[in-house]
């Protein structure tokens, strides 16, 4: 059952706070989800959150610390000696969660921690993975895992299963490795339980096995995993021997991060680091500012372009009426299709090697929208002209430049924002970058050089 954190909730907690019943609130909140008190502490002021927090046992205080937002985590840490945080938080985390504690703390701290670690096991854990990048597979990855000898039997099963009961809360298989700890397959919990404890292992185990090397994108391991239905992963090195297991639970947030950072690019901006409410105003400045001015500059170009045809619009001012409704066309398809293709080929959908069925896919859906949007825009201009008389004696020849560089701007603009994902892609950005502003911003300048091309050639004669 989800527990609802509105402001009577909060204001109630503040008043037991206040009054010094901190542990009676903590009785109250306890039987919750460690999400949920992780969201009642981030509604509190960092005082009275560091109170609460202090009030909660150090094994659902662990828990708790890992749900919450990264800069209440730190402020809450920042109130805790090295030896403390050893101590009392990542003696109580598994060891990819404690590594991702440690690495957001400042380099002194993080050395004051390791060395008051007292399970030398764990330390060395520990420490191999922070040699990890974040964005690894081998950053994301867990020691704690259950592995037998090929050589061994069901029973070995059974007694490294309960070995290592205490230390991990989810196993869902278990793996099994030759001499050199190489991984070679694994055994189902479902399998032990309906074989003999006295048949071999190598009679018993599953051969074929998917596994990510540590040194991948934990991009990587969130594809494997979403595509194989796993639960789980096991994470090898460069010889295939096994390092340590990724969880689904590791992979969603993973997912998440990746579809927040794509978002916030698409959106014509750098990714930020932190989640919104945690970064400051200068780093939301710092993140959008740059793309504004390179789209500002771009969009300066819609003015030299239109500098080109100065003499056209002198003499038909009426062309100028149609400049909004041709640009947004083309700009509003092409980011439409740069859309299309961004989740294409992060879906893997799509790849590269599909270039030339993209375009030919695109240049069959721009012509007909061109088309469409072409028919309209005539219609417009017939229309209307049978009730004003803006466009004159020779509203046909405007309906139909109009009409015309309609399906000519959006059928460019489709193909360009189909395209450039893959070209960026090709070359290793992220195609994410081919945001929708960047796209419209490029479909604008040369929209207008189709759409005057255009009302050059149909309204010569106009422009006599």
């Amino acid at each position: 059952m989800s527990f609802d954190v509105n402001k009577s909730v909060i204001d109630r907690i503040r008043e037991g706070l206040e009054q010094g019943r901190a542990q009676s609130v903590v009785d109250d909140l306890k039987e919750l989800h460690p999400a949920d008190i992780a969201e009642v502490l981030d509604q509190l002021r960092i005082e009275e959150a560091t109170t609460l927090y202090d009030a909660l046992d150090e094994e659902l205080a662990a828990e708790v610390l890992l749900q919450l937002p990264e800069d209440k985590r730190e402020a809450i840490l920042e109130t805790f000696t090295g030896k403390e945080i050893a101590e009392e938080v990542i003696d109580q985390l598994d060891s990819d969660d404690a590594a991702d504690v440690i690495a957001d703390l400042p380099q002194d701290v993080q050395d004051e921690v390791m060395a008051n670690i007292e399970d030398a096991e764990q330390r060395e854990e520990i420490a191999e993975l922070l040699t990890y990048d974040e964005h690894s597979a081998g950053g994301l990855m867990a020691k704690e895992l259950v592995r037998v000898s090929v050589d061994g039997s069901m029973r070995d099963c059974v007694k490294a299963l309960r070995a290592h009961a205490d230390e991990i809360d989810n196993v869902y298989v278990i793996y099994v490795v030759d001499q050199h700890e190489r991984l070679m397959g694994t055994i189902p919990l479902k399998r032990l339980l309906t074989t003999s404890l006295f048949q071999a292992v190598k009679e018993v185990y599953d051969p074929d096995f998917i596994s990510v090397k540590a040194d991948e994108e934990a991009e990587v391991a969130a594809k494997l995993m979403e595509k194989y239905d796993l639960v789980v992963l096991p994470v090898v090195d460069a010889r295939g021997r096994l390092l340590g297991r990724i969880t689904i639970d590791d992979v969603v947030d993973v997912i998440r991060e990746e579809e927040t950072e794509d978002v916030q690019k698409m959106a014509g901006m750098e990714a930020l680091e932190d989640s919104y409410m945690s970064s400051s105003w200068w780093e939301i400045v710092k993140k959008r500012v740059g793309w504004l001015i390179i789209l500002f500059i771009g969009e300066s170009f819609t003015a030299t372009a239109m500098s080109f045809f100065e003499d056209q619009i002198a003499k038909a001012v009426v062309l100028a009426l149609f400049v909004p409704l041709i640009i947004s066309s083309g700009g509003n398809t092409g980011s439409q299709a740069s859309t299309l293709i961004i989740r294409a080929l992060a879906l893997g959908d799509v790849t590269i090697r599909e270039w030339w069925s993209v375009v030919k896919r695109e240049f069959t859906v721009g012509l007909t929208l061109g088309t469409v949007l072409g028919i309209i825009g005539f219609l417009r201009v017939a229309v209307w002209s049978q009730f004003v008389d803006v466009y004159g004696e020779h509203w046909f020849e405007i309906g139909l430049a109009v009409g015309l560089s309609l399906l000519g701007v959006v059928l460019w603009g489709n193909l360009i924002g189909s395209l450039f994902p893959l070209i960026l892609k090709k070359f290793g950005r992220d195609p994410a970058v081919s945001s929708a502003p960047f796209v419209a911003t490029v479909v604008d300048v040369t929209g207008l050089l189709i759409y005057f091309g255009i009302a050059s050639l149909l309204l010569a004669g106009i422009m006599l």
